[in-house]
């Protein structure tokens, strides 16, 4: 009934944003002697403010075509290297590159939103690293046949990549994957295999949530896991290829983060109605473009969501020695040769501060010089990894880590594992 519901609504949202916009356009039309007066353009305004705010959304394009280092311009090479059911590696690099540039794979997160809301951290890493990307699928578009995906699988997808791109990489984590992304390399550590990671950066990841917990972790805990099996998952209605498959859906998660902070929606809602009135296009364009990417959604394995749900958030099971793959538990004293660096936001609402720090004291068998911390004054979650603080504060930290022990990296024998 949830998915039959939103599809309904979803319908009419999309009549009325079509006849906002087509009304907008007639009033700003040069043949309407009105156009650009006073009330005139402020009712167009308002009109397009709503055809915007309930426009639907598709899967973005990363659409990075260029690539400035130092002064000069690359053209991008964008490949899907990878293709599985949930999730593809796409890689992305330019001539300007040399050929023994680091290789760099970011974990995206499949918590709702699509990879290209990485898109600033994938344009500032290819300033000098060849880049790898998980594009996580939308788990509505995935048929019944191709089976499930659960927390096991995210790990051994993230395994499989590292081995496609070979001996020597670095890995990225960006908030929810840092779990399976430490998982996973405390794995490969422990059966010494020769593509685990050379450095693995952690970004505002929920490695142990009873650091410093949000609404978010309060919402995970206060509530039991049955609560979320019965009341968040549904069935992927018919007229997807996923039919019949239970997910936890995009539009729930995306009303449950605008809840979160739904006046400072509204009121950058209202901005950009004022910004357009005073003239100032770049301004509301800007906004247009985060919302056209924020409200971007895709569904979820329910499978995923569920485990992530007990095992990260309500059993804290990787922090205290408790997680398993696949009957292997997860040793994070295995990770003896990944140097590790972990940042956090200190404005940040999501993962609270300690919540990633927590990985470097979980981890003995690490000598302290392969550790490294970063706060990141004055950032918020979505800060630690896209706008201005991440180009020139952030970014830089993580490429003096990868190129510390890139040295390192070269040791290893390159191979490709297909």
């Amino acid at each position: 009934m949830l998915y039959k519901a939103y599809e309904i609504q979803r319908s009419l949202m999309n009549a009325s944003s079509a006849w906002a916009s087509m009304m907008a356009d007639a009033l700003n039309d040069p043949r309407n002697p009105w156009a650009g007066v006073g009330p005139t353009q402020t009712m167009a305004n308002a009109l397009d403010v709503f055809a915007h705010a309930a426009a639907p959304r598709g899967k973005p394009a990363f659409g990075i075509k260029v690539i400035h280092v130092d002064g000069t311009a690359h053209a991008l090479r964008e490949t899907t290297v990878i293709t599985r059911p949930f999730g593809d590696l796409k890689m992305f690099r330019h001539d300007g590159l040399p050929k023994d540039a680091p290789r760099l794979l970011i974990v995206a997160p499949m918590s709702g939103h699509y990879a290209t809301l990485l898109r600033g951290t994938v344009e500032r890493m290819l300033e000098r690293c060849v880049v790898y990307i998980t594009d996580w699928a939308d788990a509505k578009y995935v048929p019944l046949a191709e089976g499930t995906f659960d927390l096991d699988d995210y790990i051994d997808y993230l395994t499989g990549f590292l081995e496609h791109i070979g001996e020597g990489a670095h890995m990225m984590a960006v908030c929810q994957p840092s779990v399976p992304a430490f998982a996973a390399t405390a794995i490969m550590g422990a059966n010494k295999h020769p593509c685990r990671p050379v450095t693995l950066t952690m970004m505002g990841g929920p490695i142990d949530t009873r650091e410093s917990p949000t609404a978010v972790n309060d919402h995970a805990i206060t509530k039991p896991y049955v609560w979320f099996k019965h009341n968040v998952i549904t069935t992927v209605p018919t007229n997807y290829p996923g039919e019949g498959r239970r997910v936890y859906p995009g539009f729930v998660q995306l009303a449950s983060f605008m809840s979160m902070n739904l006046g400072s929606h509204m009121m950058s809602h209202y901005k950009l109605f004022q910004h357009m009135n005073a003239g100032a296009d770049e301004s509301a364009d800007a906004t247009k473009a985060f919302y056209d990417e924020y409200r971007a959604v895709c569904d979820l394995p329910a499978e995923f969501y569920l485990q992530t749900v007990d095992v990260v958030f309500q059993r804290h099971a990787l922090p205290k020695g408790e997680m398993v793959h696949r009957g292997q538990a997860v040793d994070l004293s295995a990770i003896t040769d990944t140097a590790i660096l972990c940042i956090e936001g200190e404005r940040d609402d999501i993962s609270g501060i300690g919540q990633t720090k927590a990985a470097l004291k979980v981890t003995p068998g690490l000598p302290d010089e392969m550790k490294q911390y970063l706060l990141a004054p004055e950032v918020g979650h979505y800060g630690i990894f896209n706008g201005s603080r991440w180009r020139s504060s952030i970014a830089p930290v993580v490429e003096k880590w990868i190129a510390q022990f890139e040295k390192k990296a070269k040791g290893r024998k390159l191979s490709v594992v297909a």
